[in-house]
């Protein structure tokens, strides 16, 4: 990774990350979209509709740590170079409150990337803006 990057993306940077997102069959099993990327930070979407939910009407716990480990992936991605990956290697969630319907936000900003390990903070928000999760993220530098 370097650190002496611009902090914006270029164009050619950010249509391959987009179209990276494509490819992953999960994502689009889930319906996760791309809305935000920058260097260090992603910002993703995922419409809440009735096959996410448990009993309840409320959304998968593991529907949202999906979206939270594809956010965090998506922010370490924008900081390597192409052709280089990453994997989770801890995912710590705090969830604070339902996510019912509506749209869910997971906001995700690298705090720290060395050479071999990153972490990132993610915030997750529902329609209004509010918190409903939060977490912390580690993800090993592939070769």
């Amino acid at each position: 990774m370097k650190d002496d990057k611009p902090a914006g993306l270029g164009r050619a940077e950010n249509e391959r990350l987009r179209e990276i997102i494509k490819t992953i069959p999960f994502v689009q099993l889930l319906g996760l979209e791309l809305e935000e990327i920058e260097r260090g930070a992603a910002t993703l979407r995922l419409e809440l509709r009735d096959e996410l939910m448990r009993n309840g009407s409320i959304t998968h716990g593991g529907v949202i740590a999906s979206l939270i480990d594809t956010a965090s992936a998506f922010a370490v991605m924008s900081q390597l170079e192409p052709g280089k990956s990453t994997t989770t290697i801890d995912l710590t969630i705090q969830y604070l409150r339902p996510l019912i319907k509506g749209v869910a936000r997971a906001h995700a900003r690298v705090l720290r990337a060395g050479r071999r390990v990153a972490v990132v903070s993610v915030d997750v928000t529902n329609d209004a803006e509010v918190l409903a999760a939060t977490a912390l993220t580690s993800y090993l530098m592939l070769p």
